[in-house]
């Protein structure tokens, strides 16, 4: 491979015939195992060569490749390097006060960093299975901090991993890394034979009333329709600025998509996406974006019509459809990304941790990192999560 990055091993023990490297999308068109990577999530390599094709925003996306020659490769990781701000996710009081000192200091808080994982979404390691996804991380851990010295990174992150990845992970523990909770994802059992079975046995009186009484009102202000379609480019241009309402209303801005990504994401991925689009009328007043895998549905992004989602509860609404979908086709398991948790919380859900992992390049400063890390981590500032039965798992050891 001709853009190879060469990095030193810090682990003299490992067997000399597995290395690991660092290469650009563009060398990996003759490595055998990008085919298969990541094979076993809803995320496969198609979407990551999606999001870097897409997703703007100034991300540099690189790979490791864990193995010695082509037959011998063994996981492909993607990582990418941004300028990241070490506030985010802090509350918004806290930023504007440090706004003040970024505009006579512009790079104040701000560190070049390298994270591996996904730019839109959660991270996952790469292996065919438990075994040699935690393999691959003991690789990945042993060599990581040698090659952000070479590109220049001092912070490393591993981006948003599920908490089922904690025993494999263990290893960047030991590498000094320090481990924290992310905005988690919700799940929720959908294991009924109706939406009005789980509504009857999963939700609380009070929760089961107000629920009906905004279906009520959704219904009285007209027929809602419903389509589910794999390819959304004939709705794009409609669709889009549904979810740049959403967008524009978070509290927390992550990753903007942009047309092309839906549209794209559709013909690359037609065996895990669907996508939910709803109109009263002729006027689409709101979309989903969901993919399958497995016995599971993931809502993954939203677009709405405001003020007219409030009036109507599209919200509630949707989610009713999307679960009764998922119901009739056979699926078990609701999931959904982070953020608003209320009505996640009152509808039944349980938190689905997710972990970021964060080691600075140099010791002196790494120790002083673990102990700011817990003060500035996400979910401090966000009272509903502490409201979930399972909150105490995000913190769990593995």
């Amino acid at each position: 491979m001709s853009d190879v990055v060469e990095g030193a091993r810090s682990d003299p023990a490992l067997p000399p015939a597995i290395d690991v490297t660092v290469s650009r999308r563009s060398e990996l068109t003759r490595c055998s195992r990008w085919a298969k990577a990541l094979g076993t999530e809803r995320k496969d390599h198609r979407y990551y060569e999606l999001v870097e094709d897409t997703v703007v925003g100034g991300y540099d996306h690189r790979y490791f490749i864990v193995g010695g020659s082509d037959d011998e490769l063994t996981a492909v990781q993607p990582f990418f390097i941004l300028d990241q701000d070490m506030l985010a996710g802090t509350p918004p009081r806290i930023q504007r006060a440090v706004e003040a000192v970024r505009r006579l200091l512009p790079g104040f808080l701000t560190m070049r960093t390298l994270m591996v994982g996904c730019v839109a979404g959660e991270g996952h390691l790469d292996g065919d299975d438990d075994r040699s996804q935690g393999r691959n991380a003991d690789l990945l851990a042993a060599a990581i901090i040698g090659h952000a010295r070479e590109l220049k990174v001092h912070l490393i992150v591993l981006k948003e991993f599920p908490a089922k990845y904690r025993t494999a992970l263990n290893a960047f523990l030991r590498a000094g890394f320090t481990r924290v909770p992310s905005l988690p994802m919700v799940r929720l059992n959908i294991d009924y034979p109706s939406f009005e079975d789980y509504v009857n046995r999963g939700l609380s009186a009070k929760t089961r009333k107000d629920l009906r009484k905004k279906f009520r009102a959704a219904e009285r202000a007209g027929p809602i329709t419903l389509t589910v379609v794999e390819d959304v480019t004939p709705y794009i241009d409609v669709a889009h600025p549904l979810y740049l309402q959403v967008f524009e209303r978070s509290a927390l801005h992550f990753e903007k998509l942009s047309k092309q990504f839906f549209c794209e994401l559709g013909r690359l991925m037609p065996d895990k996406v669907k996508f939910f689009l709803w109109h009263q009328d002729t006027k689409l007043v709101a979309f989903s974006l969901c993919m399958i895998h497995d016995d599971s549905i993931y809502a993954e992004y939203l677009g709405l019509e405001y003020p007219l989602a409030l009036d109507l509860h599209l919200y509630h609404y949707a989610f009713r459809d999307v679960v009764s979908w998922a119901m009739t086709n056979g699926y078990k398991w609701f999931c959904s990304s982070g953020l608003n948790y209320d009505p996640k919380l009152h509808l039944g859900c349980r938190l689905d941790p997710l972990d970021l992992y964060v080691r600075h390049t140099s010791g002196a400063v790494n120790l002083v990192l673990k102990r700011i890390l817990p003060l500035i981590e996400p979910t401090r500032n966000d009272p509903i999560l502490k409201k979930f039965p399972n909150y105490s798992d995000l913190w769990a050891s593995s």
